[in-house]
């Protein structure tokens, strides 16, 4: 489970965030581009965008369940 103590800075603030448990396999960027994005630099996604209507909440929960390390969280 996603610890939000241990989010990225890039994630812009609300619900959704990516943690320091990222391992950048890209699955989240896959399923939500929208609302996911890849810092190449240093190795990890982060949340661009917070989702608004329920069908862009359901599109960070499909990214959400994608991830196969559990680094994302909606708890933020």
């Amino acid at each position: 489970m996603a610890d939000k103590n241990a989010r990225f800075q890039e994630n812009v603030l609300g619900k959704y965030y990516v943690d320091d448990s990222c391992i950048a396999c890209d699955a989240c960027c896959v399923e939500a581009p929208k609302f996911f994005a890849m810092n190449d630099d240093e190795g990890h996604a982060f949340v661009k965008l917070q989702p608004q209507t329920p069908d862009e909440f359901q599109d960070a929960e499909n990214a959400l369940a994608a991830c196969p390390v559990e680094a994302i969280g909606n708890d933020g």
